[in-house]
């Protein structure tokens, strides 16, 4: 009786308030409680009402959570569909912002070097098939090949198909792996021998000993007084060629002295290369100093990149040559085409074509030399950092790192945006970039001395190179955020990242320090950059199998009497 006079009190006097009404709206009150309030909203039109907004209310903000596009207001419609229009105008920037950067490369680097290496003999085709079908790097494989070569070839090429395996069948990539090991395990072994040694001090091939083949030798200090039928790889600190070579002398040495006999090319890699002999075709140097003595003699032509060249011997055709201060006082019976700081011709030197010289003096040339021509001098022309076109260039690099960046940044979001997140590890950004900076480029030197680990080295080598520009791009982009704030949106991103950029490149042009500012830069993002490559790749750490692991979270029991979205559990 008493509980209907209270049922009664509460449909006339009390209203309810919101929390009681949502409460039943989500089915959350005992069964008695709901009963009441059912009953109270049918006698009160107060209360009916506002449970009516609630549950509205309570729907629309149901179907706000379940909704994946939401229709944006009319004012942010326009404007997206403005800004979609206007995209042909950022792809016409992105356009000429690639073909400055394009012409960029093309004039300063492309287009002079194809232009000295045709004057000096050297056409594109010819140039191709001299570095590499009839180089260093391509002739020891129709020689050398022999299977343990050939399995390092198939399982680097295994590790490439399975890089790709995503995009391929399974079955496919099965089938392909097996058929290339059986190729490559019925493959015949070549005809041609070759011969390798080793030595830890020195190492000697006599004067009557005849290698009918080619020969890798390597050692502290070599000495070849013998005969080889066939070229001759040396890997040394120092290493003597007395004896007769019938093939290419390809040195990756120290200090490298020829006076014996060659019967086809010299390659040198090398401190000081020093010839006396003869040599009957080219020869190629990237060296530190060159010395041709009075008696040596060269058939064809000579290609260098050093520092101080003395030219003394007899040359059969042309000269290029890259070099700080060149000395000329032998016969040349091609053309010379030099770039120095300064050229010296002797008074014993004799020269059958013209002489074509590039550098900041003149050059000497006294009455005694046999000149066929007069030396056409040209001087350099160094840019001042005020004139109009030092400014233009530093406006075309500057849109070519831009793109660089863009391109970056589209391609590879992800990465670039932990990678400007970890150049914030100040201590360990620039401690790993010191590392990657210098050890990278001495890596990929040494895999090039391996044959098999040439292609790993080049690539390596490039990717480093590739990376010193990566590096101003993700600190550009940290800058960029320091000045306009922090995002995680990829347009506005890269808006901060070409602001970063433009900051830099202004720091970077500051006299004097802006060499230092610029090399911070390249060290601080290279760090960043390699963090990011290292937290993608670095192997995640389980507990061994031993060990125990922790039970899952499991949430403490409910009370008694309640109710989960109006249904009790059991």
């Amino acid at each position: 009786m008493s509980e209907a006079n209270d049922t009664r009190t509460l449909q006339s006097s009390e209203h309810l308030d919101e929390i009681t009404c949502l409460m039943y709206i989500e089915r959350q009150l005992e069964r008695v409680r709901a009963a009441e309030v059912s009953a109270h909203t049918q006698e009160c039109t107060q209360c009916r009402t506002l449970l009516r907004a609630l549950e509205r209310e309570s729907r629309l903000l149901t179907r706000a959570l379940f909704e994946e596009d939401e229709p944006l207001p009319a004012r942010l419609a326009e404007f997206q569909e403005r800004a979609r229009r206007s995209m042909q105008w950022i792809w016409g920037v992105v356009v000429g912002l690639a073909a400055t950067g394009v012409y960029a490369l093309y004039s300063t680097y492309v287009v002079p070097g194809q232009t000295e290496l045709e004057k000096a003999g050297f056409g594109g085709t010819n140039l191709l098939g001299l570095l590499i079908f009839q180089g260093a790097f391509w002739k020891g494989w129709q020689s050398v090949v022999t299977l343990l070569e050939v399995l390092a070839l198939l399982t680097m090429a295994g590790f490439a198909m399975m890089i790709f395996r995503r995009r391929s069948r399974r079955g496919y990539v099965l089938a392909m792996l097996v058929a290339t090991l059986l190729g490559g395990v019925l493959l015949p072994g070549t005809a041609g021998a070759t011969e390798f040694r080793k030595g830890e001090a020195s190492e000697r091939v006599a004067s009557d000993e005849v290698i009918h083949g080619d020969l890798f030798i390597t050692g502290s200090r070599v000495q070849m007084d013998g005969t080889v039928e066939g070229d001759v790889f040396v890997f040394a600190q120092s290493a003597d060629i007395n004896g007769h070579v019938k093939g290419d002398v390809i040195a990756f040495v120290q200090s490298t002295r020829i006076s014996g006999t060659v019967d086809g090319n010299v390659r040198g890699f090398t401190d000081s290369l020093f010839i006396s002999g003869s040599v009957a075709r080219n020869v190629l140097a990237f060296a530190g100093t060159i010395n041709l003595d009075s008696s040596s003699k060269i058939g064809g032509s000579v290609t260098a990149f050093t520092n101080s060249p003395a030219l003394d011997g007899e040359i059969g055709k042309d000269v290029l040559m890259f070099a700080k201060d060149i000395s000329l006082d032998g016969k040349v019976h091609g053309s010379i085409r030099a770039k120095a700081g300064d050229l010296h011709i002797g008074p014993k030197a004799e020269v059958d074509g013209h002489i074509n010289f590039e550098g900041d003096k003149d050059p000497s040339v006294p009455s005694q030399a046999k000149l066929a021509y007069p030396v056409e001098f040209k001087r350099w022309v160094h840019d001042s950092e005020n004139s109009p076109r030092h400014y233009v260039w530093q406006g075309i690099w500057s849109a070519a790192l831009i793109l660089f960046g863009l391109v970056l940044f589209l391609l590879l979001p992800d990465f670039a945006l932990q990678s400007v997140d970890n150049s914030e590890r100040y201590g360990a950004s620039f401690g790993l970039g010191i590392l990657v900076l210098f050890g990278v480029p001495i890596a990929a030197l040494i895999a090039c001395v391996t044959v098999v680990g040439l292609f790993v080295g080049i690539s390596a080598f490039f990717l480093w190179y590739a990376g010193l520009y990566a590096a101003q791009v993700v600190v550009g982009g940290l800058v960029g955020q320091w000045v306009l704030g922090r995002t995680r949106e990829l347009w506005p991103l890269i808006g901060r990242m070409v602001v970063g950029l433009i900051l830099l490149r202004l720091c970077t042009a500051v006299p004097v320090v802006g060499g230092w500012v610029k090399f911070a830069i390249v060290i601080w993002g290279l760090g960043a950059i390699s963090l990011s490559i290292y937290r993608r790749f670095a192997p995640v750490v389980t507990p061994p199998s031993g060990a125990s692991t922790p039970a899952p979270y499991a949430p403490p029991p409910l009370p008694p009497n309640t109710t989960v979205g109006g249904i009790q559990p059991a």
